[in-house]
């Protein structure tokens, strides 16, 4: 009976639950903030990479 009594009190487990809830919403947040200005970043990425392929300074290409 004593060792269920401590298996009742142990909060960690819940701790852990809570930590990978925490660590699953900031991916959802990270994923989402990525969605959102992805094409952005791949302009830019695109017009940094002609740029320096072709090596001048502005080049409005796409990839």
């Amino acid at each position: 009976m004593n060792l269920f009594k401590k298996f009742i009190a142990d909060d960690s487990g819940a701790t852990a639950i809570e930590y990978g809830l925490i660590a699953a919403l900031v991916a959802v947040v990270i994923i989402a903030g990525l969605s959102l200005i992805g094409p952005q970043l791949e302009e830019t990425f695109c017009t940094i990479g002609a740029s320096l392929r072709d090596g001048t300074e502005t080049v409005t290409t796409t990839c």
